[in-house]
């Protein structure tokens, strides 16, 4: 039962790169985002309607506001904003970087120790990275190089709020985390939207784009994630960032008709491989795990 919830998922999470490619150019990165976590807010406040959630919220105010901003707030319009310069394809691709930067991070800030095989990974997968990026902006680089150091910038961003949340929320429910984060995170950004609403109307599409993005890319999303890591751990939920990214380029290439090259997928292969070593989900002979 839980490979089938861990390849929806997949499936889910793959696809809200194919949704933001669809509303981003209408809403603009902002206004788009703000609807996805305020919608997904909506869909997660059943998840405070105890008294020890609202609790949590008012005694963790601030740790709750840099965890929207950074879980969701800050990447979300980072992918947002890549999107209209690059494929849904090639951005699922490189979202599967959030490990690596997340172990970077808690080696630098929390001072935990990096194995030879976890370095051995995070070379083999910035190499990947470099070959996708490489085949991306060769000839065009200065359409290219800001998306995707857009989206480099969003991943790491999600590096950061993974040990933030674990040195500052480890106490609240994750169910709790989710809800709160959307919250604070549509908070941040309600003001903004007023000065970024498009003023051109909407098509029908981009709103059920936004609304999918919302509820199901993010409400029932989190849900299922965060009802994964109760029932198999963390380390099991995580590995859905191995299956993403196949999903978002077949989504893209269905539905957009996105071409897929050698590159892109030798290039994935080669991240998703080092992105094993680093999270360990790879294992060799003791003799080469020393530390």
């Amino acid at each position: 039962m839980q490979i089938a919830e861990l390849l929806l998922l997949a499936a889910i999470w793959g696809a809200s790169f194919l949704f933001m490619r669809i509303a981003t150019p209408e809403f603009g990165p902002i206004a788009l985002i703000t609807l996805r976590v305020g919608i997904a807010a909506l869909v997660l406040l059943p998840m405070l309607r105890t008294g020890d959630a609202r609790q949590h919220l008012r005694n963790k105010a601030g740790p709750f506001l840099i965890a929207g901003i950074f879980s969701s707030a800050l990447p979300f319009c980072l992918f947002a904003y890549s999107t209209l310069h690059l494929n849904a394809g090639f951005d699922s691709i490189l979202n599967a970087t959030t490990p690596l930067w997340t172990g970077v991070i808690a080696f630098v800030w929390l001072k935990k120790t990096m194995k030879r095989m976890q370095v051995l990974g995070l070379i083999i997968s910035l190499v990947g990275v470099v070959t996708l990026v490489w085949g991306q902006v060769e000839g065009d680089i200065a359409s290219s190089l800001l998306p995707i150091l857009a989206v480099l910038l969003a991943t790491l961003s999600y590096g950061f709020s993974s040990n933030y949340t674990k040195q500052h929320l480890a106490d609240v429910p994750s169910a709790v985390v989710a809800a709160g984060s959307q919250l604070f995170a549509t908070l941040v950004l309600l003001p903004l939207v007023l000065f970024t609403w498009p003023s051109a109307p909407i098509s029908p599409t981009a709103w059920y784009a936004a609304l999918a993005l919302g509820v199901f890319c993010t409400g029932v999303a989190y849900f299922i994630f965060f009802k994964l890591i109760a029932q198999k751990g963390a380390s099991y939920a995580v590995s859905v960032t191995f299956l993403i990214p196949i999903f978002g380029v077949m989504w893209g290439a269905i539905f957009l008709g996105e071409k897929i090259t050698l590159t892109m997928i030798g290039a994935s292969l080669i991240i998703l491989f080092g992105t094993a070593l680093f999270t360990e989900k790879l294992k060799f002979s003791r003799a080469l795990q020393v530390s």
